[in-house]
């Protein structure tokens, strides 16, 4: 298949059987004249040498052939996503047209590359720096199930491909956004084993020591782990064996980055982490609902009845399924030497569906959609479509719906809604309807009154209440938790905004033409700057609400109309002068040392983090904040972990330019050392014999002969600070000098 010089010899043998394996997955889903013409295609494309390889050096068509792979056997999706996947690069790079695969291939082919060379398109733009390309981004997966689902798999090859010597930068890059946004993903479509897997490779490339560490540490308990798990499972298998059941049971090890999720949120070290695994129980069942579910409950029976269960770790997706329609029986029970197992209950159409999540769920049932994934999907689009919403609010409300989990509450009339855990009754109103949201005054929940804010618990029955008279408020934010209700709760409070503006915006020029006075909307604007409103909307708004008078505005105006006119020379000399007052913050600015911003952008307006203070010389990287701004923090800030994993698409490259321009900054020193005669002397003496060091404050504290000291010092840049701290270390007696 094509051109010797395309491929290296490893990857000419690696080709063929990945082909070969392709080919024996697909089975009949692709036909022999379809296999002959992708083979054809491809063919050309190699000669040609026309397709790019990635930052990586991975060849695009072995890459998307393992791609494909992992779609067929690991998610289960064959025929036209494999020929899309197979096919997307040839389009992107122009040898092949949309509507000439729609005539060679089919239209369910060309809506698939679409998608993907849309998404690709989407990528080379650096979604991760643009919040509005990742807003798009994310609008584009939404278009079509399906591409989301090949984009994870993508991800998970490029993730299980790259080598750790290999573009640090690009791997950084991809890792994040494994943890950021392909993770979750994965998560909220059911596709556990791999976002367990992405969680996994991400942490290994960004935080390697924790995870070599893990890893090792569950290297060395593997053999006494067996061992626990072997005599918990033999009683069971007994049991069920007796009852006439077939099934598989087996212990399985948590992911490591479940783990690592352990030890930071219980705040205890590896060895107090006590769930390190889980025992799964597949039923080997007719796929008969009624007939699955019995013989799930049957198996609880028989091991609650042998180690004593939590009731509140009880957790009942058969009952109810989750959107993605993951159906299993979680129950944590007390096992040998007191410790605590969970124990997932499932059938073998079940287990298939939590491993390759919705693929498996439309194979089973027989339908393209799902429609909890479908509504909130349909909610995504909504979200992003609004052109008013805040792209920053939207990603935050995004990621956290991923994970969140899902309360059921009914109607009175009996109807089933689904909601994300935590929602409250206004959530509520608006997820049946947003003119319902809108006038709703609080709710009968399982008969008694309740209010706007109350929490709804699964198997609530929910009678929304309303009043004409309602109309929504700014504080409603602060009620609700999920998209939908902000998105329509924004949308509404925009509209009602719109409204007062134009009110009272036609009352004061109502009032102008009483007083038979001419509008000039330029003098207005610069009365509206004077009187101290950063926009017009706020001014207007102030009329509405009558917190200022129509009348007391007319003769502000008058008296601004008479400062331009008659005194116009004194005001271009205030404005001068105003001008002249704000110059040297500006010399200022041009002296202060320069940080550029993502792709070289200079000028841009940014705040230091307090939290690790960085300062000029410092490895840096810049984190948008929900008001637009942009907060510059160190490389190895104490936070960036967190930054990058849970909010990678705001982070933005920064890195300082030229030469130190002589700019002080703060910066915490902490000392610890013999509490000797004149230690504390001898350091105010070696910071003060520092050019362009200067000592802001000291704090001492002596306890049994030690003390410990914090320093905020004024400097300039790393070089001069690394030169301080070397020199303090040589003070006798001190044992420890470090950055706050």
């Amino acid at each position: 298949m094509g051109d010797i010089s395309f491929f290296t010899e490893s990857e000419r043998t690696e080709l063929f059987a990945l082909y070969k394996q392709l080919i024996q997955s697909a089975g009949d889903s692709i036909t022999r004249k379809d296999t002959r013409k992708l083979k054809m295609y491809l063919g050309q494309a190699a000669q040609n040498n026309s397709l790019q390889r990635n930052s990586f050096n991975m060849n695009p068509i072995i890459k998307d052939m393992q791609t494909s792979i992992i779609v067929s056997e690991e998610i289960g999706m064959k025929g036209a996503c494999l020929l899309g996947i197979m096919l997307h690069e040839i389009v992107k790079n122009n040898l092949l047209s949309i509507d000439e695969v729609k005539t060679e291939f089919g239209e369910d082919v060309a809506g698939i590359i679409k998608g993907l060379v849309k998404t690709n398109e989407l990528y080379a733009k650096s979604p991760a720096i643009e919040t509005e390309n990742f807003r798009n981004l994310l609008l584009s997966f939404a278009e079509d199930m399906r591409v989301i689902l090949i984009m994870i798999a993508d991800r998970v090859n490029i993730m299980r491909q790259i080598k750790e010597a290999e573009n640090e930068e690009d791997r950084m890059k991809v890792a994040n956004e494994a943890a950021y946004l392909y993770a979750p993903l994965a998560h909220k479509l059911g596709l556990y084993k791999l976002k367990s897997e992405l969680e996994d490779l991400s942490l290994k490339y960004t935080q390697r020591e924790t995870y070599y560490f893990i890893k090792d540490k569950l290297n060395q308990t593997k053999a006494s782990r067996d061992k626990y798990i072997a005599s918990f499972i033999e009683p069971i298998k007994k049991k069920v064996t007796e009852a006439g059941l077939k099934f598989d049971i087996k212990g399985r090890t948590k992911s490591i980055h479940s783990i690592w999720n352990k030890i930071q949120k219980q705040k205890t070290p590896f060895e107090g982490i006590y769930d390190l695994f889980a025992i799964r129980i597949i039923i080997d069942s007719e796929p008969e609902p009624a007939k699955e579910k019995q013989e799930c409950w049957q198996v609880y029976s028989i091991v609650t009845d042998m180690y004593q269960p939590n009731p509140k770790r009880l957790r009942d997706w058969l009952s109810i399924p989750k959107s993605n329609g993951y159906e299993s029986l979680h129950i944590t029970v007390m096992g040998p030497e007191g410790k605590w197992v969970e124990v997932q209950i499932r059938t073998r159409r079940m287990d298939e569906i939590a491993e390759r999540g919705l693929a498996a769920h439309w194979r089973y049932k027989g339908i393209k959609g799902e429609s909890g994934l479908d509504e909130w999907l349909t909610s995504v689009r909504e979200a992003l479509e609004n052109s008013d919403n805040d792209s920053m609010k939207v990603m935050d409300q995004f990621k956290m719906d991923l994970y969140e989990d899902e309360v059921f509450v009914f109607t009175p009339k009996g109807d089933l809604f689904k909601l994300a855990k935590g929602a409250t009754v206004l959530d509520f109103a608006f997820h049946i309807h947003s003119k319902l949201g809108c006038k709703c005054i609080g709710a009968k929940v399982n008969g008694k009154n309740a209010q706007l804010k109350q929490k709804l618990n699964s198997g609530d029955q929910v009678e929304i209440m309303t009043s004409n008279a309602q109309t929504p408020k700014q504080d409603w934010l602060n009620i609700v938790t999920t998209s939908k209700a902000r998105t329509k709760i924004r949308q509404a409070l925009k509209e009602m905004v719109a409204r007062q503006h134009d009110f009272a915006k036609e009352t004061l020029e109502r009032k102008f033409k009483n007083r038979k006075m001419e509008y000039d909307e330029a003098v207005m604007m610069r009365l509206i700057k004077r009187l101290g409103f950063k926009t017009v909307t706020d001014f207007y708004q102030n009329i509405a609400n009558e917190t200022l008078d129509v009348n007391d505005i007319l003769d502000k105006y008058i008296e601004q109309q008479k400062r331009e006119s008659d005194v116009r020379e004194e005001v271009t000399y205030r404005s001068a002068e105003e001008y002249n007052l704000q110059t040297p913050v500006d010399d200022t600015r041009s002296k202060e040392d320069v940080l550029v911003i993502d792709q070289n952008l200079k000028g841009l307006e940014f705040k230091l983090a307090r939290c690790c203070n960085p300062i000029y010389g410092d490895d840096v990287f810049g984190f948008v904040s929900v008001s637009g701004g942009i907060k510059i923090h160190r490389q190895d800030c104490p936070n960036a972990g967190q930054m990058r994993e849970r909010f990678g698409y705001r982070i933005v490259k920064a890195r300082w330019a030229g030469k130190s321009q002589g700019t002080q900054y703060p910066i915490t020193l902490r000392v610890v050392g013999h509490d000797d005669i004149g230690i504390v002397t001898n350091i105010t003496s070696i910071i003060s014999k520092e050019n362009d060091i200067s000592l802001r404050s000291i704090g001492i504290d002596s306890n049994d002969g030690l003390f410990s000291g914090t320093l905020t010092i004024m400097v300039g840049d790393t070089g001069r600070l690394e030169a301080l701290i070397k020199k303090l270390r040589t003070v006798k007696g001190i044992k420890q000098v470090t950055r706050g």
